[in-house]
């Protein structure tokens, strides 16, 4: 049995991204999902499964009362932050293709930048009773508490190791932009940056620059999930998911994995060979990709985790362009984390699923099967959507 082929996204959502929403979070989701359902031609009477972030606020019950949605015969929830993201839509899938449930949607609202601030000190990441608070009490006291300094580590290392430049680094940032710069929706729409605005931009936790980290957003986006049997009479032409797979490696930690002979993101490695498997693809076959890109560096590290490139070779593979629209692997089209939002990687989804239907504001030809993925430095997880 495999899972290829036996589920599809038909409907996605999302409200406008901003630093201010002014509604609360469950109003956001609610909004998305309402989106979503009409993108798909369906009704919230239709859904009977949910699933969502642990770290989401708004349950799924909550959810289901608010939109009158009937008997809910499957809700999960994945833990780990933004490494969820793509495993919502492996759970969903599941539950369609074991006829757990038919239609299942997978959500994520916040308000990142006017409510709880991520990108800040989060004292209650230490403070948790169970064991992921444990191991933050290991590194908050000396000065390891935000996502950025533990990023940094793993960027210094790399650059330690392969002779990457804060250059390299840029240049995923400079691809995001100028992406997010054709599109309406974006943050940043209209607002692309050269290398040098890169190289200017202010130190955040060195060798990550302010220009190197992704947005705080309000906001929320939402995904459909049902049979190809029931896609077929919907309004959207069916995104397969030919693909999905989560991946944790050895002596993983939640973005502090210091202490492994790999300091690098092993966990995407996991994930990506499932995805080959999985799909019967090869890199060869990937016209574009969506990589969670919460912090450059991780964009490099992926890069060759997933096969498209030898270790340390990511900085000569996305030189001149090479990531940006009419090169020879277009990342982040819609202008990711850092252009658009960070909206935990849904909205990477959500754009991955439009250049299989063509839809994208930055259409990349040919884009028949796109990879995107979830979080790097946590348990993460990963997809390949086909037409």
């Amino acid at each position: 049995m495999s899972l290829s082929g036996r589920a599809a996204i038909v409907g996605i959502g999302a409200t406008e991204f901003s630093k201010e929403s002014g509604r609360s979070e469950l109003q956001l989701s609610a909004e998305a999902t309402l989106a979503a359902l009409a993108d798909a031609g369906l009704t919230p009477a239709d859904v009977d499964g949910l699933t969502t972030f642990t770290m989401d606020n708004s349950s799924e019950i909550a959810l289901a009362r608010e939109l009158g949605m009937g008997d809910l015969r499957f809700f999960s929830r994945i833990n780990y932050g933004g490494g969820a993201a793509c495993a919502t839509v492996q759970q969903a899938a599941m539950a369609v293709a074991t006829g757990v449930a038919e239609v299942v949607v997978c959500y994520r609202g916040f308000n990142e930048r006017s409510g709880q601030r991520f990108g800040q000190v989060s004292s209650w990441a230490a403070a948790q009773v169970n064991t992921n608070g444990l191991d933050n009490a290991m590194t908050y006291p000396h000065g390891l508490s935000t996502p950025a300094a533990t990023v940094a580590m793993q960027a210094r290392r790399y650059m330690h190791e392969y002779g990457a430049t804060s250059a390299d680094f840029g240049a995923v940032a400079v691809a995001d932009r100028r992406h997010a710069a054709n599109n309406p929706d974006a943050f940043f729409y209209g607002k692309p940056i050269t290398i040098e605005d890169h190289q200017s931009s202010r130190m955040i936790a060195d060798p990550l620059r302010l220009l190197d980290c992704c947005q705080e957003s309000d906001g929320a986006v939402a995904l459909v999930v049902t049979s190809p049997s029931r896609a077929a009479s919907l309004k959207q032409p069916a995104v397969s998911i030919a693909a999905a797979a989560q991946g944790s490696a050895p002596d993983q930690y939640v973005m502090t994995s210091y202490y492994r002979d790999d300091i690098g993101v092993p966990e995407m490695g996991v994930v990506g060979r499932e995805l080959w498997r999985q799909s019967g693809l090869t890199q060869d076959d990937i016209a574009m990709a969506v990589l969670y890109d919460h912090f450059t560096p991780y964009v490099l590290m992926q890069l060759e985790e997933l096969g498209f490139c030898g270790r340390g070779e990511a900085p000569g593979f996305i030189a001149d362009g090479a990531i940006e629209i009419g090169g020879r692997l277009p990342l982040n089209t819609h202008g990711g984390q850092l252009g658009e939002a960070y909206i935990h990687g849904m909205n990477g989804i959500a754009e991955a699923a439009r250049q299989v239907r063509g839809t994208s504001v930055n259409q990349v030809p040919d884009a028949e099967h796109v990879l995107v993925t979830a979080g790097t430095g946590v348990p993460t997880s990963g997809l390949i959507l086909s037409k």
